[in-house]
């Protein structure tokens, strides 16, 4: 059982945590397994597609990403001896594309792990979410569950699964004759949101970890819906991406274990309130159809 029980190439921006020169006392295993390009520069490159608030969190242009995902990533570059430096680019496929080309290293994620996304990708799970939607405080539209959204406006982030969610649950509102669904794709988790808040869609349908994160910074103008429901989900692992078959899924697999075992990971995710998405232990393409 891996899960405890709880609820292109465009423009690179990001900095390097740490500061420059910065290096970690690398320790035995899991270091010694390291791509020897890695090794050599001591450095992972790991790219991120912005805000995905409270694991990613994105600032100004040379300003330190912040959250669990950033946290996770120094303790990973202690153990490995290196120091692993985030740049922001737009959407998965570009993440995927930039890998492949050998531009980027690897995703910390945490991104969703899928069959279909198997095939192009190996990933390295170590949080489950759930799926449900931010509305207006109140939610005058009454959107409690996927099944309740015909006829209402849903923002989602652009080429997630929310969003092939979303489009499969319009197809069968139309279908049985139901009032459609608008459905409004954003390039990032913030654009999703402000569209609640600017009431140009109903709900942001999107990970429960990041709506309650944006909930709890609305003061007050929003709220969680949906809570408690599969919402067109079964269990819904996500994590890190590295290319496919790559030697840094087994060498990262091993790193987040220890940090497990001597209890960083679950320092790291109670501090930022993500008690209810730990796993007990991190896994290989968990994802199942």
């Amino acid at each position: 059982m891996h899960r405890r029980p709880g609820p292109a190439d465009p423009g690179r921006r990001g900095v390097a945590r740490g500061g420059p020169g910065r290096r970690a006392t690398a320790q035995p295993g899991p270091a010694r397994r390291l791509p020897e390009q890695i090794r050599q520069a001591g450095t992972i490159v790991a790219v991120n597609t912005g805000s995905f608030p409270p694991y990613t969190i994105v600032g100004a242009e040379g300003t330190p990403m912040q959250g669990a995902t950033a946290e996770l990533s120094d303790a990973v570059g202690q153990i490995l001896g290196v120091e692993i430096r985030h740049e922001t680019i737009d959407g998965l496929a570009s993440v995927l594309s930039g890998m492949q080309a050998g531009r980027y290293d690897l995703d910390m994620g945490p991104v969703g792990d899928f069959p279909e996304r198997q095939e192009q990708a190996t990933f390295v799970d170590w949080v489950q979410e759930y799926v449900v939607f931010a509305v207006q405080k109140g939610n005058p539209k009454g959107i409690d569950g996927l099944e309740t959204t015909c006829g209402t406006r849903i923002a989602v982030q652009a080429a997630g699964s929310a969003e092939r969610v979303i489009k499969e649950q319009a197809e069968k509102c139309a279908a049985e004759g139901q009032p459609a669904i608008d459905v409004q794709s954003y390039k990032d988790q913030p654009s999703s949101i402000l569209a609640v808040q600017s009431h140009r869609a109903d709900a942001f349908f999107s990970s429960q970890a990041p709506l309650t994160y944006f909930v709890q910074q609305s003061g007050g103008e929003l709220e969680l819906a949906g809570q408690g429901k599969a919402n067109g989900f079964d269990d819904l692992f996500q994590g890190a991406v590295v290319p496919k078959d790559s030697p840094l899924a087994d060498v990262l697999l091993e790193a987040i274990q220890r940090l497990h075992d001597n209890g960083t990971y679950e320092a790291i995710m109670t501090k930022w309130g993500l008690e209810g998405n730990m796993l007990d232990s991190p896994g290989v393409n968990l994802g199942k159809a």
